[in-house]
């Protein structure tokens, strides 16, 4: 096996255990808080606002200490071990104190990785723009064999096979996250480059938004991102509930549906809509396909068009967030690219999905008496907020006009 190909497979490893790890919790956690613990929707977004908020800090502690003190493998050998032993704790408790510190703990441990598995991919490839995507997909790939895998548990959970337990997401999680600890110690030796990126870059491009247009995709894609929560939080108990009817032993392989779909559309449809429609109708169908999803959740039936549904986060989140990411890539003057990188994703992976979580959680209270949750209103939320985002952005947003470098502006 020749040394490019090893380290190809070694960094896929990597991204299958980084995504199953974050896979095995984050889609069915709060139907385990909500039924199991009885935790209200306030605290459910409480807990799921914890990594979001973990990924606007983090910038600070991970990639500095990478940057300038240990080589990358070893603080993410570090990060994941740890961040493994705290969620077995975490597995094992109910009192919402407790796993509010808990989880902070263990979100402080894992957001830093997910840039730095980035980092250590992107150093060890000879052309990153050709090799990276084939070594990303593994990450979906594991976060979607971690639902089959906690699915596989359940079956045989209940035929005694296996010893079933409260906590069984937090618990594979935990040791899907130690066995990572352990792998990335052997990966490729990475040291500390010492010449590490501020922690406040994204301030560079703040003036960017000076532009109108990109002004108005910053605001947008921080709307769509506070609505984002409303999937990842709910729908595993709208799923549960009687309305829908899916046991809770097969919720984690049914949520799967949405990544195999997001597969599909970034291997197949992102290149091909780019190149024939350009980004303003592209990132436009991600927009329109938001509400979409979020009117056939709030109508509830037929059961199988709802559980269909989920297929439409490929065009949600590649035809948007990925899109987006690829749109300020392109309109960033050279010289504050990545600083423009860092700005969406605080404002949208941070700052829109911690207040995202929180919103959530309040809305599925406030429509919820006696312990019964109406479904529909939950979800006429973000339909509304997403019709609004996509009509905002037809009329305002045009793709021509140009962010100005930071310098000039």
């Amino acid at each position: 096996m020749s040394n490019s190909r090893g380290r190809k497979i070694q960094l896929g490893a990597m991204m299958f255990l980084q995504y199953a790890i974050w896979g095995a919790w984050a889609p069915v956690l709060s139907s385990h808080l909500l039924g199991d613990l009885g935790f209200s929707g306030a605290q459910v977004g409480w807990i799921y606002a914890l990594l979001p908020l973990a990924t606007i800090i983090a910038p600070i502690i991970g990639g500095q200490v990478a940057d300038r003190y240990f080589s990358t493998e070893r603080v993410i050998g570090f990060l994941a071990f740890t961040g493994g032993i705290v969620l077995m704790v975490v597995a094992r408790t109910a009192d919402f104190d407790t796993m509010f510190i808990l989880m902070l703990v263990y979100c402080m441990l894992y957001a830093p990785t997910l840039a730095l598995t980035n980092s250590i991919a992107m150093i060890n490839m000879e052309d990153s723009e050709k090799e990276f995507g084939a070594i990303r997909v593994w990450g979906t790939l594991g976060w979607i064999a971690a639902g089959l895998m906690l699915t596989g548990w359940r079956w045989f959970g209940e035929s005694d096979v296996l010893p079933a337990m409260q906590g069984d997401m937090l618990f594979l999680a935990g040791a899907l996250s130690i066995l990572m600890g352990i792998q990335s110690f052997f990966l490729p030796h990475t040291p500390p480059q010492r010449e590490g990126v501020s922690p406040w870059a994204f301030l560079e491009s703040m003036k960017m938004l000076k532009v109108k247009d990109f002004a108005v995709f910053v605001g947008i894609t921080f709307v769509v991102a506070t609505e984002l929560e409303f999937y990842y939080i709910l729908t595993a108990p709208f799923l549960e509930s009687d309305a829908i009817g899916v046991s809770s032993t097969n919720i984690p392989a049914v949520m799967t549906i949405a990544q195999i779909a997001e597969i599909f559309v970034m291997a197949f449809m992102l290149s091909w809509a780019l190149k024939k429609y350009g980004m303003r109708k592209t990132l436009a169908i991600g927009v329109i396909a938001w509400p979409i999803r979020y009117i056939i959740f709030a109508i509830g039936s037929p059961a199988w068009l709802v559980i269909a549904s989920l297929m439409l986060h490929g065009f949600c989140y590649v035809f948007f967030f990925v899109a987006a990411f690829i749109y300020v890539d392109k309109v960033a003057p050279p010289d504050i690219r990545a600083s423009a990188q860092s700005l969406i994703a605080i404002i949208a992976l941070g700052l829109g999905r911690f207040l995202g979580s929180l919103f959530a959680g309040w809305v599925r209270d406030f429509f919820t008496t006696d312990g019964v949750t109406n479904w529909t209103n939950v979800f006429l939320v973000p339909c509304a907020l997403t019709i609004f985002c996509a009509v905002a952005f037809l009329l305002f947003f045009r793709e021509e006009s140009e962010p100005v470098a930071a310098g000039n502006a």
